[in-house]
């Protein structure tokens, strides 16, 4: 059974960084694309980045383009999304998805991650 968790989350003041990790399951990780989307309250869930198997290709929403870095470690099974220049408007529970393709869409991803909390204090 394929297993996503996610790590890193916490408070942090506006301006500052945090980087978050996804560590999956399985021998097959580097077969599959990997997303991150996250989740205000009362809002729906929303692209952040995703990033192609190799790691060759990234896709960014424009909310957090120059802000944030996806990278991954397929010997590690891990995926990560490096957050910088925080704004409270980045507050949400952010997940990790495992997908065939990096695309945007929340329907492409299989599974999911439980979820790590971002808190950005004004």
């Amino acid at each position: 059974q394929v297993q996503l968790v996610e790590s890193g989350g916490g408070l942090v003041q506006a301006g500052g960084s945090l980087r978050l990790s996804c560590a999956g399951s399985g021998r097959t990780f580097s077969t599959y694309a990997m997303g991150w989307f996250r989740q205000a309250p009362g809002k729906e869930s929303e692209f952040v980045a995703s990033i192609s198997r190799s790691g060759g290709n990234t896709f960014y929403a424009d909310s957090v383009k120059g802000r944030f870095t996806i990278s991954r470690d397929n010997a590690k099974n891990t995926v990560y999304l490096q957050m910088n220049s925080l704004k409270p408007e980045d507050t949400a529970v952010y997940h990790c998805a495992r997908g065939w393709v990096p695309t945007t869409r929340t329907r492409d991803y299989d599974y999911w991650g439980q979820g790590t909390q971002v808190t950005v204090s004004s």
